[in-house]
């Protein structure tokens, strides 16, 4: 049965948007994971391609929102970024392709076991104090002033990042799910780049995937069959990445990730049974 957008869907989605971003803000990974399981209850006859695209519009706003107060506070390793998109655009590009040839039950399985490695290094990242030490074996090659905060040198090995960026590009288009959750530990604890700095430089990598990834999806049905639901969940989240900023300061992320890190576990044995069943 074709999905029907019914007053309380249009009341529902803008705060589901909203908590979802609120969410993902706060623990630094994107919106991506905690949504995708939702969707896929909450809509039991989208396809794979309707559920990424929907996924993927939240995730965009998302970042966009919060790429707009790293700007202003010049958090950004502009010159990582570009180095991570040019990798990462392509690749996110042939996920988004390729999430159109799986079934929903290959996807949801798929989901499952990505949702278990999730949990698992939400769960490892919540007991990391220092997530890396500082590169000592090269000379800066990167200096970040931030305003009204410190300033970071740092070394980037441009060769890692370019094998490390396509990975994360395909993956996270694929699944719907947005980059930061690989971007963001690969910078911070392969290249060594401060965690406040790799946030933020991720979170604008994933402005360019997502949109690329979304553009590719608008080429099919998927973006008409998703679109709407896509909006009123992106209007809660232009909000919701505003707040998560507001109260990552104010909350215990380690306690959010612990929580975090149980459900996806749960959801992602369901989702291997179900596939299974």
């Amino acid at each position: 049965m074709p999905f029907q957008l019914t007053l309380p869907y249009i009341l529902l989605l803008p705060l589901l948007g909203a908590a979802v971003a609120t969410l993902g803000t706060i623990v630094g990974l994107g919106g991506g994971f905690i949504l995708i399981p939702i969707l896929i209850f909450l809509f039991p006859e989208a396809s794979p391609a309707a559920l990424i695209t929907i996924s993927l519009t939240v995730v965009f706003l998302n970042a966009a929102s919060a790429t707009i107060v790293n700007i202003r506070a010049h958090r950004i390793d502009l010159r990582t970024a570009l180095l991570l998109i040019v990798g990462a655009v392509p690749a996110s590009i042939a996920g988004a392709t390729t999430s159109s040839l799986v079934s929903r039950d290959q996807f949801e399985t798929l989901f499952g076991v990505l949702l278990i490695i999730g949990a698992a290094y939400i769960l490892w990242r919540g007991t990391k104090t220092s997530p890396q030490d500082v590169d000592v074996r090269h000379d800066p090659n990167r200096e970040i002033h931030e305003r009204r905060g410190p300033i970071y040198r740092f070394y980037v090995n441009t060769l890692l990042a370019g094998v490390i960026s396509p990975m994360a590009g395909f993956i996270s288009s694929f699944f719907g799910i947005g980059g930061g959750v690989i971007h963001v530990p690969a910078l911070t604890f392969i290249l060594k780049v401060p965690l406040r700095v790799a946030s933020a430089t991720s979170l604008l990598v994933l402005v360019v995937t997502s949109l690329s990834a979304i553009l590719t999806l608008f080429l099919s049905d998927a973006i008409h069959e998703g679109w709407r639901r896509a909006g009123f969940l992106g209007i809660g989240a232009l909000f919701g990445a505003q707040l998560g900023v507001y109260f990552s300061s104010r909350v215990n992320p380690k306690l959010v990730l612990l929580l975090l890190s149980a459900a996806m576990a749960m959801v992602g044995i369901r989702q291997i049974v179900a596939g299974f069943g």
